[in-house]
């Protein structure tokens, strides 16, 4: 399983990048390969406020749907539209495919780093 020391991660099998006060955030390697081949991404709303642990857009595969939540709460600045028509890219790539950002306030907390994810997953 791929988990990159550079990023931190969620109880919710989620990824995530701070970058001041823009939080990017994905699913990791791991949440991809539990969920199966994904069809479909429901996005989020740009402009929506989300509270913590919120979830922000649906992931749909062969098996299953999940939810996407928001690490922090904030405002959706952004969706990665791509995925609209290629949810796919996210099996292949999980990393390099972030789903939506998110402007907040207060940095988010309670994240994990590579390591504890990597005990959390097993």
């Amino acid at each position: 399983m791929n988990i990159p020391a550079n990023l931190q991660y969620t109880n919710d099998d989620e990824w995530v990048t701070v970058e001041g006060d823009i939080v990017t955030v994905g699913i990791t390697d791991y949440a991809q390969d539990q969920l199966g081949d994904l069809v479909h991404v429901e996005l989020g709303e740009v402009g929506r406020t989300v509270a913590k642990d919120e979830a922000v857009c649906e992931i749909e595969s062969v098996k299953t749907v999940a939810e996407v939540k928001a690490p922090v709460a904030g405002e959706v600045i952004e969706v990665n539209a791509a995925l609209a028509d290629a949810a796919e890219q996210i099996n292949s790539d999980p990393y390099g495919s972030w789903i939506f950002k998110l402007r907040v306030s207060a940095p988010p907390t309670g994240l994990l780093d590579a390591a504890a994810y990597q005990a959390k997953i097993g």
